[in-house]
């Protein structure tokens, strides 16, 4: 039987299999915390990377965004051999992930649609990159304004089973400048089916009329047929005051949540660190709180 993933040493997670992984989150019972961060972008500290920061505040898993994993460029990460994943492996000590976004070209658009470069997409080329690469996770969903749909997300998803072997999470965390429903319980289903370990979905709080009825429908669905749920703070308001970040985490935590995810719009690229901490302490206590930034990725 692995660790739960709060009680675990660096090495232990280090050593996890996808499956194992996936059961180390289930098992800390709601109390995991994704950060996630803008890979290119200068960090406000200036000579370190953000990935640093957010485990050092409270992390337990690094999702990287705006990183083009064909030319990938992650800030302040000093020289390295090999691939960049390792580096970070061996400067945080946690899982690592990234954001690759399904874009579809036919998605009846709300906004302008946003271009962005091909190794931040998803497909077949950057998808048997990440599992050169050794990426822990990665994440299917959409970026403000790229054109991802639910449907580009599933077929995606079918994709990977085929070239991946870690963790999928797949889902929606905002329109992403699409006219559909972000968070559909057959949508969820058919992701469930198609091999998503992990669903995506809103955070309680941050898209309007998402509420908590809605999230706890999607975390019986997908515990029932074996997946986690994830939730989201992908709108921008990982910058709002420490007491909305906390009340957003308890009400998901009240839903049944596996996964707490906060994003990355604040200086730097990286959520304020005082909220990725306040969400920590929100969800599972001092404690364990002070037990994870503590803990030293050597042993």
């Amino acid at each position: 039987m692995v660790k739960r993933l709060i009680s675990a040493n660096a090495t232990e997670i280090l050593s996890m299999s996808a499956t194992e992984l996936k059961q180390s989150i289930k098992a800390s019972e709601g109390r995991v915390i994704l950060s996630e961060n803008v890979a290119p972008r200068e960090s406000y500290i200036g000579d370190i990377t953000n990935s640093e920061m957010a485990r050092a505040f409270g992390a337990d898993l690094i999702l990287l965004n705006g990183i083009d994993v064909l030319n990938p460029d992650v800030f302040a990460i000093g020289e390295y051999e090999g691939s960049f994943v390792n580096r970070l492996h061996e400067l945080v000590g946690r899982p690592i992930g990234a954001n690759l976004e399904p874009v579809d070209t036919s998605a009846d658009m709300l906004e302008q649609r946003e271009e962005i470069a091909l190794g931040r997409q998803a497909n077949v080329q950057t998808l048997k990159e990440i599992e050169k690469l050794g990426l822990d996770f990665v994440c299917f969903t959409g970026n403000p304004g790229t054109g991802v749909t639910n449907a580009a997300i599933l077929e995606t998803v079918k994709n990977a089973k085929e070239h991946y072997s870690g963790l999928i999470i797949a889902g929606k965390m905002h329109g992403a400048g699409v006219d559909e429903a972000v968070a559909d319980l057959s949508a969820i289903k058919e992701l469930i089916a198609a091999g998503a370990d992990i669903i995506l979905t809103p955070s309680i709080g941050t898209v309007p009329g998402f509420d908590k009825e809605e999230l706890k429908e999607a975390v019986k669905l997908a515990h029932k047929e074996g997946a986690l749920i994830m939730t989201a703070i992908g709108t921008s308001q990982e910058g709002s005051d420490v007491d909305t970040i906390k009340y957003m985490a308890l009400q998901n935590k009240i839903c049944g949540v596996d996964i707490q995810h906060i994003g990355d719009a604040g200086y730097g690229g990286l959520a304020p660190v005082e909220n990725i901490f306040a969400m920590s302490k929100a969800i599972r206590g001092q404690r364990h709180t002070v037990s994870m930034i503590s803990r030293s990725i050597n042993r």
